[in-house]
């Protein structure tokens, strides 16, 4: 009987800012984020032959057609020189990036059911998907590492920066995740629809092509709105190019990244208790 009384209850008429107040409970329900996040990643290659070589193969897959379909058509400027790792490289920024907030929003929408039996951070689902995509982007920088050596392509000590860059995109992935999760409570909708704004964001993204194609004319702004071009960047300068970011692209980033993280929680935890009367 101690043990049922000691334990904490959840009341949201006495939440306060509800901003920091998810902060604080995501901090105490961190062991059950990490559950989650097994969860999803044993769910995912349980049943699979290949287990979890398929983190590996699908970025791998898409660089073989991605390769095969455009390497003479796009091998120019930044990329004529191994072009395969180049497209591999904003592949796996991509891919994290896509597969992250689609996961974070199909979390919530399909996992609103608990929402009515017990109480846990509603912020859980996306950051267990961001926790999920983390490791997936991290089994993918194996082969991408082996792609770069066996095609010539110098890994240098650049490469020290990455894990900032996997942060900086981490923040924007998990805000967008937020605030199109937050959309999908309200409108189903989006689900579908976020799909298809999907495909035209990859291609309005330097990943298979060079940035120096958007450089010019009235492209160039394309360029310049798109966060994930700077992102995309970000990710690809230490590894591909062997170079440090400026001081003026990593702060780009971490503005993005920041701007859109603080919106996407703000709107989320405002909106979080009404979500289990929606689902």
């Amino acid at each position: 009987m101690k043990n049922i009384q000691n334990l904490p209850v959840y009341d949201s008429a006495k939440r306060g800012q509800a901003a920091i107040d998810e902060i604080r409970e995501i901090i105490h329900f961190r062991h059950l984020i990490w559950q989650l996040v097994r969860r999803d990643v044993t769910a995912r290659y349980k049943r699979s032959a290949l287990g979890i070589a398929w983190t590996m193969l699908n970025p791998l897959g898409m660089m073989l057609v991605w390769t095969v379909a455009f390497s003479q058509v796009f091998r120019i400027g930044a990329a004529q020189e191994g072009y395969a790792a180049y497209v591999l490289n904003g592949l796996l920024a991509w891919l994290f990036f896509s597969q992250t907030t689609t996961a974070a929003m199909v979390n919530l929408v399909w996992g609103g059911a608990l929402l009515n039996r017990i109480y846990i951070p509603h912020t859980s689902f996306a950051i267990a998907a961001i926790g999920t995509g983390l490791l997936n982007l991290v089994l993918g920088l194996l082969p991408l590492i082996v792609v770069m050596l066996v095609i010539g392509v110098p890994l240098k000590l650049s490469v020290v920066v990455i894990p900032l860059s996997m942060l900086i995109l981490t923040g924007f992935a998990l805000g967008i995740a937020l605030l199109i999760s937050t959309l999908a409570v309200y409108y189903p909708d989006v689900s579908e629809m976020y799909q298809i704004a999907l495909t035209g964001w990859m291609f309005l993204t330097p990943i298979m092509y060079p940035a120096e194609i958007l450089q010019t004319g009235p492209q160039s702004i394309l360029l310049l709105i798109n966060p994930m071009a700077h992102l995309v960047r970000l990710f690809r300068l230490p590894l591909y190019y062997g170079q440090y970011p400026t001081a003026s692209e990593w702060l780009v980033g971490l503005v993005i990244s920041l701007v859109v993280l603080l919106l996407g929680w703000i709107v989320f935890t405002k909106k979080a208790n009404e979500f289990a009367y929606r689902l």
